[in-house]
């Protein structure tokens, strides 16, 4: 096998190659690739660290490299891959997320005696806007107008029931729960469902920082004791909300000469928040409540049932947009409402646990072995994730030969050196460019797993996870990205 892997040598009667001829080197071999590459990854750095990895050529299907490729490991975000590859399959591209206003009871004289009714249909993507109100809120703030709704006599009711009230994922840290990276997912969502921290220095040495908090409706309580440090240091800040409570604490310091700092924190009830925000933005365009605004699940007496009519319909952008968004920025609220939405239009209600149904079986249809990853949430923050390099090549290749996934899906991956979460990596390298890949980062876990084009034109997958180091990130991605160089510039 070896001596049908090597080339022929050329016969002795050969003419000697001309002195200004230029030689290409010769291709490695595949004992010289795995000792290159096994050189790399057998950094002292990580003796105690675990690399699955495994590397092939999608023109003809070798397999270049492996190592520990069968093994289970934590993926971080590279679970992703995993709820987009099967949300494009199972919803399609063309895919919107809706989300209707009603109107329970009739109305005259400008009043509707009876509930106004948000509907939600778990989009992650209705934002606010420079720090204030959601710019939906004015159209439908319209819509009530043109209605000849001046004032509602009766309740302003979030209902978030498409999806069940476990926001949270299975095997999630406990003390990064308040942070706006681990908001959870309702079926009513507003900004991501984080509330967006301003701070700024005070005007002297020592003076307490200035902080706020928005958009309007949030419900979180703030004490803060940041306090301004001597100018030309760096922010040191540490925020904490204990599960279960709306109390926000916010430490640390920030320097003088320092322009703002930007954080977010994840509300403690998604569904409240976007009813309270709606509430107070239709107040100031004139239009009173005098019932309130309530979460669907807080309520002793059902909305009204009779004379319902919808008076809007607010629609996402179709899944390829939603899709980028989550895959090169790494949101990993989106990627709940996404594995939810599965379980709620596929596998029949709206929890994680019917979306996970959906992806293992989609999987298995696809040739993806069962026992090659376990999955718990669907943007990879739950620790309980394991996951082997081997499946992630065999889901990037099956989405590589459906030529109605490819071009969207690889659309959405981050592009080394451009943008997303590999924006500021590779970039003045060979790799910028070449790689479109999906990262992952939390505790000692680093992933990256994508499509990397070398320089003579071949496209190759690859899947390349570090677990149990205690290294930096910054030395896990200078071992995986010389890799990738290595093989990005052989033939």
């Amino acid at each position: 096998m070896l001596l049908a892997g090597c080339a022929s040598a050329p016969p002795t009667s050969s003419p000697p190659t001309p002195a200004s001829a230029e030689v290409s080197p010769a291709p490695p071999g595949p004992i010289e690739r795995r000792e290159a590459l096994d050189a790399i990854f057998n950094d002292p750095l990580f003796a105690r660290a675990t690399f699955g990895v495994r590397v092939e050529s999608l023109a003809d299907g070798r397999v270049l490299y492996t190592r520990n490729s069968e093994k289970l490991v934590v993926p971080a975000s590279n679970m992703k891959l995993l709820t987009m590859s099967v949300a494009a399959e199972k919803l399609g591209w063309d895919f919107v997320f809706e989300t209707r206003l009603d109107a329970a009871g009739t109305v005259a004289d400008g009043t509707l005696t009876g509930d106004l009714i948000v509907v939600g249909g778990g989009d992650p993507s209705i934002d606010s806007q420079n720090f204030g109100a959601s710019p939906l809120f004015d159209e439908w703030a319209d819509a009530l107008r043109a209605a000849g709704i001046r004032r509602v006599e009766g309740r302003l009711i979030g209902d978030d029931n498409v999806f069940d009230d476990t926001i949270v994922g299975p095997g999630w840290a406990w003390d990064y729960l308040g942070d706006g990276y681990a908001a959870g997912s309702s079926g009513l969502n507003y900004n991501e469902n984080t509330a967006v921290i301003r701070i700024w220095p005070g005007a002297t040495v020592g003076a307490p920082a200035r902080v706020e908090l928005s958009p309007p409706g949030h419900g979180l309580t703030l004490t803060s004791t940041v306090t301004t440090a001597a100018a030309g240091g760096t922010p040191s800040m540490s925020q904490f909300r204990q599960p279960g409570s709306d109390a926000l604490v916010l430490n640390g310091t920030i320097p003088l000469d320092r322009a703002m700092v930007v954080r977010t924190a994840a509300v403690e009830n998604p569904t409240q928040f976007f009813v309270n925000g709606f509430k107070a933005a239709l107040e100031a365009r004139g239009i009173a409540f005098r019932g309130g605004a309530w979460d669907i699940d807080a309520l002793t007496t059902p909305p009204v049932a009779t004379s319902r009519r919808t008076l809007a319909t607010r629609r996402s952008l179709p899944l390829s947009s939603v899709g980028a968004y989550f895959l090169k920025e790494s949101q990993n609220f989106y990627g709940e409402a996404i594995l939810k939405t599965l379980g709620q239009r596929v596998g029949r209600a709206g929890s994680t646990a019917a979306g996970k149904r959906v992806v293992n079986e989609t999987l298995t249809a696809w040739g993806i072995p069962e026992d090659s990853y376990l999955m718990y949430d669907g943007s990879g923050l739950s620790r309980y994730n394991y996951v082997s390099a081997d499946a992630i090549v065999l889901l990037l290749k099956h989405v590589w030969n459906d030529e109605r996934q490819r071009g969207p899906f690889l659309a959405a991956l981050p592009v080394g050196g451009q943008d997303g979460t590999l924006g500021l990596r590779m970039r003045n390298t060979v790799l910028a460019g070449r790689v479109q890949a999906k990262t992952g980062t939390i505790s000692n876990v680093r992933s990256l797993s994508g499509f990397l084009v070398t320089e003579s034109g071949e496209r190759l997958v690859f899947s390349m996870i570090a677990n149990h180091f205690i290294a930096t990130s910054a030395q896990v991605d200078g071992v995986v990205e010389k890799a990738l160089a290595y093989l990005a510039r052989s033939r």
